[in-house]
């Protein structure tokens, strides 16, 4: 407490015992969120990656039934199910789609259709240590092919394409914050505006290109047992448009949250090394 006042003193913003749970960002922070597109409402959508395994997507308006048929050398078991979903569209013929699996909270779905190149990329996010990693919440990146459509362009992969960027987001008219892209393996967020104002921190990320200048962007946090995927179109540097969802533990520790957001950005400043010392090579 403080001297002769007998009121608590405000955390150092270093006590990371205090940070904001993820369930204490989610009001508000979704308000330039983009619509619900129900553009694949009525259609089946099957993905087949290297392995030969087939998920099935049928959409409705607000319901997804999926069905997993594991390849040779997918260890997984056959399964099926059906969930809310959220579609978003990124650019033509481009969706950003998010579900929460209702019969295994402790995973969430993101899938990038791309329906002109006939590729997806999809994100399976798990609490816990379901997957390979070391953070609370461990992210798998599955690229694969659209059954039925030609495929065209470049299949998604990782790029290094951010690196030394400085990115500004505005999620709400209160929450703001930077990202700083630094390597393949870190970034640094820090909060501009809102309830985190001043805390900062720097997290594991990955990136895909989806297309020229449209990039999954991902993160894992070690502080607060959460994880995020985002997609981003970059190619107008003045004015960044994101879609993300963000999956994780809430207060308690022990019930999955999960939630859907996005964000206008804007080019910040570029950082450039020289050759010896760069981090994007």
């Amino acid at each position: 407490m403080t001297a002769n006042t007998g009121e608590y003193a405000a955390p150092t913003l270093s006590d990371t015992s205090t940070w904001l749970p993820l369930d204490g960002l989610a009001p508000g922070f979704d308000a330039n969120k983009a619509p619900h597109s129900s553009d694949l409402t009525g259609r089946t959508v099957t993905l087949v990656d290297e392995r030969g395994t087939r998920i099935a997507h049928t959409f409705a308006e607000s319901r997804v039934e999926w069905s997993y048929q594991p390849g040779a050398t997918d260890p997984l078991p056959a399964s099926a199910g059906a969930d809310d979903y959220e579609a978003f569209l990124v650019d033509t013929g481009l969706y950003f789609v998010q579900f929460h699996h209702e019969s295994n909270p402790v995973e969430a779905v993101t899938v990038v259709l791309d329906l002109t190149a006939g590729r997806a990329l999809s994100v399976v996010q798990a609490i816990g240590d379901l997957l390979p990693g070391t953070t609370a919440v461990r992210q798998l990146f599955v690229p694969s092919r659209i059954e039925g459509i030609e495929t065209t362009g470049v299949e998604p992969a990782r790029t290094r394409a951010l690196i030394g960027r400085r990115v500004m987001w505005v999620y709400s008219p209160v929450h703001a914050y930077e990202h700083i892209y630094l390597s393949p393996q870190w970034y640094t967020w820090q909060c501009l505006a809102g309830p985190e104002k001043g805390l900062a921190d720097t997290d594991e990320n990955s990136v895909w290109e989806i297309r020229p200048g449209i990039y999954l962007f991902a993160w894992r946090e070690k502080v607060i047992p959460c994880a995020s995927v985002t997609i981003a179109d970059h190619r107008n540097v003045r004015s960044i448009r994101s879609h993300g969802a963000l999956f994780g533990l809430d207060e308690t520790g022990t019930v999955p949250t999960h939630f859907t957001f996005g964000a206008y950005g804007r080019l910040i400043s570029t950082t450039v090394h020289p050759d010896p010392y760069d981090p994007a090579v």
